[in-house]
């Protein structure tokens, strides 16, 4: 038989063991984990990579870093934060998305409290709309009852069934609680090339006038967009109570690309890949883009979308 005091240690051991395994700080280490509640997100880190791999969007930079510190710095927001990003294909609107998500959660969009919704892959039928309502309401109120910090991605919104979105209303509201369960920590994203063509003839009227891009303002197009969306039947936000309510707390906007702005996406291709910048390549993928409008040709008209296929074949060569 074992004396007293050796099982005795024996427990303690075994308990102070159990104890440090389970403990937040080592077993987080493992394990994802849902961010703490005084969770603070850096921002210089994500300025620096906001600064060194979005090209061109000044306003959506700028709009986005304040948006975020300010609701990651507030210890009781009022409701969760609602981006809004619009603008044609290739602009950035999906880049920006995953370098948030990476810095709420490393992981990125591979994390478990990262969610992300493609219109035509996960609500492809119109006859189903009440069934998805359903599952996508239970979806996030189950998945922000796991993790408070979760991110909602909605990519393709212009190609969502109108009226699907309103079913996340409830969530997005000022309420303290929704069926036991807090939303306020919670951040949702909208990706939608609704209002691309409103922003491209704004933009497109600053050159015509002589003002630089960097003199374009938020007050010059949020407005416009706002209204723009919720006046199109191919914005996903058609008449949507989430305008209407106010409840998107910014429509950000997605400048057109420069030439200029092609070969910064050019250079931070080949630098990923580990290659040296050769800047002849940078000018020859730069030029095989095509670009609007058809006199002036000042802005591509795929963004920066195509900049990988076209750099594998000048790879190739």
């Amino acid at each position: 038989a074992l004396e007293p005091l050796s099982v005795g240690l024996a427990i303690g051991v075994a308990s102070a063991l159990t104890g440090y395994l389970s403990h937040p700080s080592f077993y987080c280490s493992y394990v994802e984990c849902c961010p703490s509640a005084g969770h603070r997100l850096n921002a210089t880190a994500l300025k620096v990579q906001l600064d060194t791999k979005l090209f061109g969007q000044h306003l959506a930079k700028d709009v986005v870093l304040k948006a975020v510190m300010g609701f990651s710095n507030n210890p009781s927001p009022k409701k969760p934060l609602t981006l809004s990003l619009h603008g044609w294909a290739g602009t950035g609107k999906n880049f920006l998305s995953q370098i948030l998500a990476e810095h709420v959660h490393p992981a990125g969009l591979r994390s478990k409290f990262v969610h992300l919704f493609l219109a035509t892959l996960h609500f492809p039928h119109h006859d189903q709309l009440k069934l998805y309502k359903e599952q996508l309401q239970n979806w996030i109120r189950g998945n922000v009852t796991a993790c408070p910090h979760s991110v909602f991605i909605f990519d393709e919104m212009d190609k969502m069934h109108p009226g699907l979105i309103d079913a996340i209303k409830p969530f997005l509201d000022y309420y303290e609680q929704v069926d036991g369960v807090s939303y306020r920590k919670a951040i949702f994203i909208f990706l939608s090339n609704a209002g691309g063509d409103l922003i491209n003839k704004a933009a497109l009227d600053f050159w015509t006038s002589g003002k630089h891009r960097e003199d374009i303002q938020l007050k010059d197009l949020e407005p416009m967009l706002s209204v723009g969306v919720f006046n199109n039947k191919n914005s996903g936000l058609w008449h949507s109570s989430l305008i209407d309510r106010n409840l998107i707390d910014y429509f950000v906007p997605f400048l057109p690309l420069e030439h200029k702005h092609v070969k910064m996406c050019v250079r931070a291709e080949m630098t990923a890949r580990g290659c040296a910048v050769d800047e002849k390549i940078v000018q020859a993928v730069a030029d095989e883009m095509t670009y609007f409008p058809k006199e002036q040709k000042i802005y591509s008209d795929k963004g920066c979308k195509t900049v990988q296929a076209k750099l594998d074949i000048h790879e190739d060569t």
